[in-house]
C-alpha cells in the first residue's frame, strides 16, 4: 500500500460510524461462544444461579434493549447532525464523526445484543449459562452508563462555545505536529515558496482525479530527492482543491531512468480527498472557526455573543500560530537550490487575513464584533514574533477604516472604536480608546 492510500484508509477508520461497532458486535459474538464453552467448569455462587425460564427471559430483554438504545442512540446522533450543520458548520462534521464516546456506546450495545442473542440458543432446561447471563446484565449497564455520558457530552457539545473548543485545541494539534515534522533532519531540504529553480522541469507529475491535498509525506519526498540528487517541486500547498490532470509535482534534476515509475512514486506521496483534513492544515480549523462566527453573524441568526465567543477561541490559535510562524520565509528560500523539497507554505499574513477579514465583513455593524476584534489584535500586537507585528497592525488600520465606515455618523462611535474583550461590558480599566480616521 502507498503512503497515500495508507493516509486515505487511515482518515476512512477514524471518520467511519461502522467499523468499531462491527468490531464490538463480532466480539459479542465470539465472546458467547467463549462462555458458553466455560460455563461448565466456572463455579458461581448460589445467588448467580439461574432458572431457565429467567435466563430466557433475562437474555431476550437485554436483546431488546440493547436494539432499542442502539437505535436511539442512531437517532440522536442524527439530530446531532441537523443541529451541528444548521447552526456552526457543515466542515465541522468532520470532528463529530470521530468521537471516541459515540463509537464505543455502538460499540458495547451492538456486542451486547450479539452477546446476548448468541447465549439464548445455549439455554436448556437442565442447562443455563449462568456466567453469561450475569455478564449479559453487566453489559448492559455498561451500555447504559455509556448512553449516559454520550447524551451529556453532546448535550453540552451544542453549544457554540464548546464547539470552538473543540476545533481550536484540533488545529493546535496540527499545528504542534507540523510544527515537529520541522525539527526534523529531513527539514533541512524542505524550503518554503518562494523559490527559484532554474531550468526547465525534467518531469511532471499530473493527478487523475481531481480532490483536494490533504496530506503529502515531507519524509518519502525527502528521502526521494536524496536518492536522485534533485529538485521536488509542489505547486500547491496542502488544502487546495486540484483539479483533474494538474500537475502537482514538477521535478528538476539530471534526468532519470525510469520517468513512468518515479511519476508513480511521487503521485502516491500526495493525499488526495473529496475535502480537507486538519492533520497538516491548521488553517482549516480557522476557515471553520470563520465559518461559524459568519453564520452566527447573518441578518437571520443575528447572535453576535457567539462571534465573540468564536473570537476568544481564535484569538488563542493566532496567537500559537503567529508566536512560531515568522512572517517572511528563511533566506535560503530565495536563493536557487539543486536538491530538495520545495513548497508553498502559509504565512502568519495568511493566517491572520483568513482570522479576521470575514469577520470584520459580516460584524462591521455589531458593537460586540469591533470592539472584540480590536482587543483580539491588540492582544496579538504584544505577543506574536516580532516579525509579524506588521500584519497585525495592517488589520488594526483596516478595522479603524471599517468602524469610521459604519460608524461615522453614530453616536456610538468612541465605544465602537474601544476595546473590550467581552464585546461589550468589560471592566472599563481595561478598555483603551484608538483613534479613528
Amino acid at each position: 500500500m502507498t503512503w497515500g492510500s495508507s493516509f486515505r484508509a487511515r482518515q476512512y477508520l477514524k471518520s467511519s460510524l461502522w467499523i468499531v461497532p462491527l468490531a464490538g458486535g463480532v466480539s459479542g459474538g465470539f465472546l458467547a461462544i467463549a462462555v458458553a464453552d466455560l460455563h461448565p467448569i466456572v463455579t458461581l455462587p448460589a445467588g448467580w444461579h439461574y432458572s431457565s425460564g429467567t435466563a430466557d427471559a433475562v437474555l431476550a430483554s437485554v436483546v431488546g434493549a440493547a436494539v432499542g438504545l442502539t437505535g436511539f442512540v442512531v437517532t440522536v446522533s442524527v439530530l446531532v447532525v441537523q443541529m451541528a450543520t444548521g447552526t456552526f458548520s457543515a466542515r465541522y462534521m468532520r470532528l463529530f464523526y470521530r468521537d471516541a464516546v459515540l463509537k464505543a456506546v455502538l460499540a458495547v450495545l451492538i456486542g451486547t445484543f450479539t452477546f446476548s442473542f448468541g447465549l439464548l440458543r445455549r439455554v436448556e432446561e437442565n442447562s443455563v449459562p449462568n456466567l453469561g447471563v450475569t455478564l449479559a446484565g453487566f453489559f448492559m449497564g455498561t451500555g447504559l452508563l455509556l448512553f449516559v455520558i454520550f447524551l451529556d457530552r453532546f448535550v453540552h457539545r451544542l453549544r457554540p462555545v464548546a464547539v470552538a473548543a473543540l476545533v481550536a485545541d484540533a488545529g493546535r494539534r496540527a499545528h504542534r505536529e507540523v510544527a515537529a515534522e520541522a525539527q526534523r533532519e529531513e527539514a533541512l531540504d524542505v524550503v518554503p515558496a518562494p523559490f527559484e529553480v532554474p531550468g526547465r522541469p525534467d518531469l511532471v507529475v499530473q493527478i487523475g482525479e481531481g480532490g483536494a491535498i490533504q496530506a503529502i509525506d515531507m519524509r518519502g519526498l525527502v528521502e526521494w530527492t536524496r536518492a536522485h540528487d534533485c529538485v521536488v517541486v509542489i505547486r500547491y500547498p496542502v488544502g487546495d482543491f486540484v483539479p483533474a490532470g494538474a500537475a502537482v509535482i514538477e521535478v528538476y534534476g539530471r534526468g532519470l531512468e525510469d520517468t513512468d515509475a518515479a511519476e508513480r512514486g511521487l503521485a502516491a506521496m500526495v493525499a488526495l480527498g473529496g475535502e480537507r483534513t486538519i492533520e497538516q492544515d491548521p488553517g482549516f480549523a480557522i476557515r471553520i472557526l470563520v465559518d461559524i462566527a459568519a453564520r452566527a453573524l447573518s441578518p437571520a441568526v443575528n447572535d453576535p455573543t457567539t462571534g465573540v465567543q468564536i473570537i476568544d477561541h481564535l484569538e488563542d490559535l493566532l496567537g500559537l500560530l503567529g508566536r512560531s510562524a515568522p512572517a517572511e520565509p528563511p533566506p535560503r528560500a530565495r536563493e536557487p537550490t539543486t536538491r530538495g523539497v520545495v513548497i508553498p507554505t502559509r504565512s502568519w499574513d495568511d493566517y491572520l487575513v483568513l482570522g479576521v477579514t470575514e469577520i470584520r465583513e459580516y460584524g462591521a455593524t455589531s458593537i460586540q464584533i469591533v470592539r472584540r476584534l480590536r482587543a483580539m489584535l491588540d492582544e496579538l500586537l504584544g505577543s506574536v514574533h516580532e516579525q509579524n507585528r506588521a500584519a497585525v497592525e495592517d488589520q488594526l488600520a483596516r478595522l479603524d477604516a471599517t468602524v469610521a465606515q459604519h460608524w461615522r455618523d453614530s453616536p456610538d462611535l468612541d465605544l465602537a472604536g474601544t476595546a473590550d474583550r467581552q464585546g461589550i461590558g468589560g471592566p472599563g480599566s481595561l478598555r483603551h480608546p484608538r483613534p479613528n480616521g
